[in-house]
C-alpha cells in the first residue's frame, strides 16, 4: 500500500510538473486558443466539476503558471490577488492592494477587471485605483509602482503583458493617455509614450515580432488608430488609422502574422451614422460668445453635442477646447468595423488605407474580442449572435443565435479541442462544433454570472463565475 501510494504521489507531482502553462488574459499573445483535447462538453455546477472555489467577486480572467492559479478580486471595498493551488483549488494565499482612491466605473466594470500576467515564476497585476503590483508564488510582494489616476469614465479594462522581461500596461482615457513599460525583475519604468491624440480605450496588446526582422514589437488597438511600438524604446514602427473611437477588443493575428483582424464597436458609429462636423474656428465665430477662445455649455444651442457632455468634454474642464472639439470631430467621423489589414514583412510608418483588405460592418460585438480558429474567423455580439467569417474576403460563412443563450457577452470566445467555447454574462456555457458551418453541441448552465474568459490547459476549463472559481474536466 505504501509503494502505491507513493508511486500515485510521483506520478501526481511529475504531471504537474508538465502542466502547460496560462500566462495572460486569453493564453498565448490574447488569441483565445488553447492546444487541447480531451475537454469536456457537458460541464456545471453539478458535471465533471474536479473542484469549485468560492470567491470574491472581480472580472479578472485566471492565469496559471506551474502549480499556481492567480487572479484579483474586490471584497468590501478592498483589493486583493489570489494564489490558488492548481491541483486542488485551495487557496494558499491572498494579498491586499493598497486603494488609495475609488475611481468611477461603467456598472458592468470593476476594480479588478484587468487579468494578471506571468513570466512563468511571478505574478504582476494591475488596479485601476493602485497600479502595478508584482508577486512571487509564495505572495512575497516583489515590487510595486503607484499609477494615475485615470481619467477613464467607464474604468480601466486593459490587462499588462510581458514579452522579453519587459511588462507593458495600457492606460487609454479621456485625457492623460499614455503606454508605459517596466522590467519585470525591478519595477523600474524603462519608457513612457504618451498618447494625448487618443481617448478612452481598453484593448490588450499583442506582441508581434516581423516576419522579415526587425525590434519585437507590442502591438496597441486605441481610438482611431492601430500602433506598433519597439518593445525596448517605445518608439512606434508602424500605424494603421481608419478605428472606430472606443476600442475594447483586443486585434487577432493570422497564423502567419500577415494579416491582423481588427474589431471595434462603439455608440454613435455604426454606418451612416457618421456626421461632417465644421472646424472649431468656424463655430467659435458662431458661437463663441464672450471671445474666451472656448465653448461653455450654455454657448452651444446644438443639443447633440450638450447632450452628453462628459463625452466631449474630455478634460473636464466645463468648456471644450481645441483638442475636445477636434476629437468630437473625429468622433462623428468614425465607424465600427471589423476589418483584415495586411501586414507587409517588416512593417514601418503608415501602413495607409491601401492596407485594409475587407471591412465587415454588421452584427459586431461590443466588448468579446474576436477569435481566428482552424482557418476560420468568429464575432460574438450581443443576444447571442454567433458569426462565422471568411478570413480571405470578410464574406459571412453563418450567422446565427446561441438558442438557449440570448443574453449579454463579456466573456471572450476560446477555441480548443476543435470547439469554440462562449460564456453568456447569464452564466450559459456554449460549447460549439468549429467550423464554417458551427454547430451548437451543449449549451450549460452555470447558475450564475459569468465575465471572465475561461483558461484551457491540460484537459482542464478552469472558468469564473461571480462567486467562484471552478475547475471542469472529464470525470472518466
Amino acid at each position: 500500500m505504501v509503494r502505491i501510494l507513493t508511486f500515485l504521489l510521483i506520478l501526481g507531482a511529475s504531471a504537474l510538473f508538465g502542466a502547460k502553462d496560462w500566462l495572460q488574459f486569453r493564453g498565448p499573445n490574447s488569441q483565445g486558443i488553447a492546444e487541447e483535447s480531451n475537454l469536456p462538453v457537458e460541464f456545471g455546477p453539478g458535471k465533471n466539476v474536479v473542484w469549485k472555489t468560492p470567491l470574491p467577486p472581480g472580472h479578472s480572467s485566471p492565469v496559471l503558471v506551474g502549480d499556481r492559479i492567480f487572479l484579483t478580486a474586490f471584497d468590501e471595498g478592498k483589493l486583493f490577488t489570489f494564489a490558488l493551488d492548481r491541483a486542488t483549488g485551495r487557496i494558499l494565499w491572498r494579498r491586499e492592494s493598497p486603494r488609495p482612491r475609488q475611481q468611477e466605473l461603467h456598472k458592468m466594470n470593476t476594480p479588478a477587471s484587468p487579468s494578471p500576467v506571468s513570466d512563468g515564476k511571478d505574478v504582476y497585476v494591475f488596479f485601476t485605483d493602485y497600479g502595478l503590483i508584482s508577486y512571487g508564488p509564495d505572495g512575497n510582494e516583489r515590487w510595486k509602482t503607484p499609477m494615475g489616476p485615470f481619467n477613464n469614465p467607464f474604468g480601466m479594462g486593459a490587462s499588462p503583458v510581458i514579452a522579453d522581461g519587459i511588462l507593458l500596461q495600457a492606460c487609454d482615457a479621456e485625457s492623460g493617455s499614455f503606454f508605459s513599460a517596466f522590467d519585470t525583475k525591478t519595477g523600474k519604468q524603462l519608457w513612457r509614450v504618451e498618447r494625448p491624440e487618443y481617448t478612452r480605450g481598453f484593448s490588450t496588446p499583442l506582441i508581434y515580432q516581423p516576419q522579415g526582422g526587425g525590434p519585437k514589437q507590442a502591438i496597441l488597438a486605441g481610438s482611431y488608430q492601430l500602433t506598433s511600438y519597439d518593445i525596448k524604446t517605445g518608439k512606434e514602427v508602424w500605424w494603421y488609422r481608419g478605428l472606430t473611437w472606443q476600442l475594447k477588443p483586443t486585434p487577432v493575428l493570422s497564423p502567419n502574422k500577415d494579416f491582423i483582424y481588427i474589431l471595434g464597436w462603439a455608440g454613435g458609429s455604426d454606418t451612416g451614422q457618421q456626421e461632417n462636423i465644421p472646424d472649431f474656428p468656424e463655430v467659435l465665430k458662431l458661437w463663441d460668445k464672450n471671445g474666451d477662445g472656448k465653448l461653455a455649455k450654455a454657448e452651444i444651442p446644438d443639443e447633440k453635442v450638450t447632450k452628453d457632455w462628459a463625452s466631449v468634454d474630455l478634460d473636464r474642464d466645463d468648456a471644450l477646447g481645441v483638442r475636445d472639439w477636434k476629437l468630437y470631430q473625429s468622433r462623428r467621423a468614425a465607424q465600427n468595423t471589423f476589418q483584415a489589414v495586411k501586414l507587409p514583412p517588416n512593417p514601418k510608418g503608415d501602413l495607409g488605407a491601401d492596407a485594409r483588405v475587407w471591412a465587415y460592418t454588421k452584427s459586431l460585438p461590443n466588448v468579446p474580442s474576436p477569435l481566428y480558429y482552424q482557418g476560420v474567423l468568429y464575432l460574438l455580439k450581443e443576444g447571442g449572435i454567433f458569426t462565422s467569417i471568411n478570413p480571405a474576403d470578410g464574406s459571412v460563412i453563418k450567422q446565427g443565435r446561441l438558442t438557449g443563450a440570448l443574453s449579454q457577452y463579456f466573456s471572450s470566445p476560446v477555441g480548443a479541442d476543435g470547439k469554440i467555447y462562449v460564456n453568456s454574462e447569464a452564466g450559459n456555457s456554449v460549447v460549439l462544433k468549429a467550423g464554417g458551418e458551427w454547430e451548437i453541441l451543449k449549451v450549460n448552465d452555470l447558475d450564475d454570472e459569468v465575465h471572465a474568459t475561461p483558461a484551457m490547459v491540460d484537459g482542464k476549463i478552469y472558468l469564473r463565475t461571480k462567486s467562484a472559481l471552478y475547475c471542469f474536466a472529464k470525470k472518466d
